[in-house]
């Protein structure tokens, strides 16, 4: 059959929130133009992240129905841990309430001032937690994946020359590098095997341990599978194994692809990696062996973990997303290609040529989709990814790119059509996509609560458009 399904049924459902243009005008200047201060109530499809947003499975609810909420030692978390460990083969695993929570403590206890961690691209989150330490997050993507429009499959791969200069011009001061699969801020573009080996062999090279931020790692395996030769009669379960060998270390929030509403985890071999962890965890997530979690989400991530190893899931997921690509693509909507694992990227500044990255055109595209249709996206650009100095001077991002995100078994395919249809509005209209300044905003993560205003246009502006 041509037609790929969702491989499952529905057996409930929930009443989707129908607005009106003057209702989302009002809702969104209530909200300072930010849509990350919304009410879930005002929003119709909601695709501004994929964490934590999925819809669980039967499998997964029956799990939770047996959590032991035991404080020390429960059966959930040996559940827990005896999944985490037939995955990634780690010696060492501990739960945390969510991914940002292992990236903290790992900054926290491996990273000082002064210290470089290289990453093919860090998304906001760990950037901020390396960059509290007073430490540098350097992000090194190949040529092909700096090109929003290069077709090559595997955009996500790191810069092997850019990474051995860093080291060699830098010594002592890399205590480990990463590598993020898929690689979230790049446009959920996957990274080859070849890629993560030949990352190995030169880290071991010069004794730097390697991180995975694994947060999406068997959508990375499904892209091996399907397009790295030599991998298509291998499970998507022996592919991952065969990427977290590599790795010393590993952080996951399993609200990606762990199809689990919170929690993640640290995983490691080396003994004092885990010494250390283990006490700040005591400090400020709980104890070992449930680490912020309750116990019966503790199963659901156990279940979950297995279900996005499921080759018909994925295919089906990434088939939803290249759905939406290739009909936005046929209308010359500027997106990253080739379609990412997780979601669609529009390229703000190709959407919004008349907008500099001053101009934030990001927030621009991402309220406009809003005050049409009542969908939420984010924004991933110079608001979340530029650079403020001490004075109050602005590095804009390299990238204005806008994400609208998939959660996982959530929407069908009409409500893409439906997000499609919003998308072909705003683009038709898109010249009166307005700038927009910053009116308050928090030194680390200031996307999640900046103040927004919409700016008139200037002639400059118009007349360029």
């Amino acid at each position: 059959m041509r037609t790929i399904i969702e491989p499952f049924r529905i057996k409930m459902t929930e009443a989707l929130p129908i607005t009106t243009p003057q209702q989302r005008e009002e809702k969104l200047a209530a909200a300072q133009h930010n849509v990350f201060l919304l009410n879930a109530q005002d929003i119709t499809i909601d695709m501004l992240t994929d964490s934590g947003t999925g819809a669980m499975s039967a499998k997964q609810w029956g799990a939770l129905m047996v959590g032991d909420e035991s404080y020390a030692g429960s059966t959930s978390w040996q559940h827990f841990e005896q999944t985490v460990r037939d995955i990634t083969g780690f010696t060492h695993i501990f739960p945390t309430h969510q991914g940002r929570a292992a990236e903290r403590i790992l900054a926290s206890t491996r990273l000082k001032a002064g210290d470089i961690v290289p990453n093919n691209s860090h998304f906001d989150t760990t950037r901020a937690n390396i960059e509290y330490t007073g430490a540098k997050a350097e992000d090194l993507l190949t040529s092909e994946g700096e090109d929003l429009y290069s077709m090559h499959r595997f955009k996500g791969n790191i810069d092997l020359e850019k990474l051995e200069r860093i080291i060699t011009e830098n010594k002592g001061r890399i205590p480990f590098a990463m590598i993020t699969v898929t690689n979230n801020s790049g446009g959920g573009q996957p990274v080859s095997m070849s890629n993560m080996k030949a990352m190995k062999a030169l880290l071991t090279k010069y004794n730097i341990p390697m991180v995975i931020d694994c947060c999406r790692f068997a959508e990375n395996a499904y892209f091996i599978k399907e397009y790295e030769p030599g991998y298509q009669d291998k499970s998507l379960m022996d592919i991952a194994r065969e990427m977290f060998a590599l790795a010393d270390a590993a952080t996951m929030s399993a609200k990606k692809d762990g199809l689990a509403n919170i929690g993640g985890f640290f995983a490691c071999h080396n003994e004092q990696w885990a010494e250390d962890f283990r006490n700040l965890l005591i400090l400020t997530e709980g104890f070992p062996t449930y680490g912020g979690l309750a116990g019966r989400d503790l199963e659901v991530i156990a279940v979950g973990l297995r279900e996005a190893l499921e080759y018909d899931y994925q295919r089906y997921r990434h088939a939803t997303v290249e759905y939406m690509a290739t009909r936005l693509s046929e209308q010359k909507i500027p997106i990253v290609l080739p379609a990412g694992g997780h979601a669609v990227f529009l390229d703000a500044a190709g959407f919004c040529p008349h907008l500099s990255a001053a101009d934030y055109p990001g927030i621009g595209v991402v309220n406009s989709l809003y005050l049409e249709g009542g969908i939420r996206s984010v924004e991933l650009g110079s608001v979340m990814f530029g650079r403020v100095d001490a004075k109050g001077n602005e590095t804009p991002a390299p990238r204005e790119l806008v994400r609208l995100a998939f959660p996982r078994r959530v929407y069908t395919q009409s409500h893409f059509d439906y997000v499609i249809e919003v998308l072909t509005q705003v683009w038709q209209q898109r010249e009166q996509i307005p700038p927009h300044r910053i009116t308050k905003q928090a030194p680390f993560l200031r996307h999640f609560t900046a103040h927004f205003a919409p700016m008139a246009q200037s002639k400059a502006q118009k007349k360029a458009v």
